[in-house]
């Protein structure tokens, strides 16, 4: 088996959606003074490769705490979107793998946007699902849909439809994803599994694809 690591490092100056503060690193003790190393951690729910979830956006929506641990591991699939930059991805473009969708768990988008992380057009132009797209998805069994951007809404869009279509529907929404080209045509499970943060909105996850040897291309 192979293990794909689909994250971006949590670290200081790393990019963040617009207005999230950055995370923070202060040691508490150190080998040479308290014989162990420890560090104090501050970072926002929405820092790095992280999962939304319904009360992030939803009053009342549900909470990680309402989500057991099987619903961030599933069937995966890489969808090829780097076509659609700037732009909106349509039903039509999505239709020709409504099969593929019907039997995966978690589908993941790559538009080639996670290429730009630590410039600043990583934050414009990336492409979003239309909304009849979104609803379209939202008939499908699904656990989640990733992406390989800052956020599923375009920038600068204060009414977040697409994040309140998904998580009006239940699903999860995995943001920041990266490498996601590797799994073009591989059959793998997706991982994302959360801290176990009680009352979560949001919280920053591990993605990663696991890929049996005979699954690759």
């Amino acid at each position: 088996m192979r293990i794909f690591d689909l994250s971006h490092s949590i670290e200081p100056g790393m990019p963040l959606y617009p207005g999230t503060p950055g995370p923070g690193f202060r040691s508490l003790s150190s080998i040479g003074e308290q014989g162990f190393a420890e560090q104090l951690y501050t970072l926002s729910s929405h820092t790095g490769t992280h999962i939304d979830l319904p009360s992030h956006m939803i009053e009342s929506g549900r909470s990680l705490d309402d989500f057991p641990i099987e619903r961030f591991y599933g069937k995966g699939l890489v969808i090829d979107v780097r076509m659609v930059a700037g732009g909106q991805i349509s039903i039509s473009e999505l239709q020709r793998f409504g099969e593929q969708i019907h039997a995966c768990e978690f589908l993941l988008l790559c538009s080639g946007w996670s290429d730009f992380w630590g410039s600043y057009r990583y934050f414009e132009d990336y492409p979003v699902l239309s909304p009849d797209a979104a609803r379209w998805l939202c008939g499908f069994n699904l656990k989640g849909i990733g992406f390989d951007m800052v956020s599923a809404d375009a920038a600068g869009d204060d009414r977040y439809p697409i994040h309140n279509l998904l998580l009006e529907k239940g699903l999860i929404i995995v943001e920041n994803l990266c490498s996601l080209s590797a799994l073009f045509s591989c059959h793998f499970t997706f991982c994302c599994f959360p801290l176990k943060i009680s009352g979560a909105e949001a919280v920053p996850v591990r993605g990663v694809a696991l890929v049996e040897e005979k699954g690759l291309p």
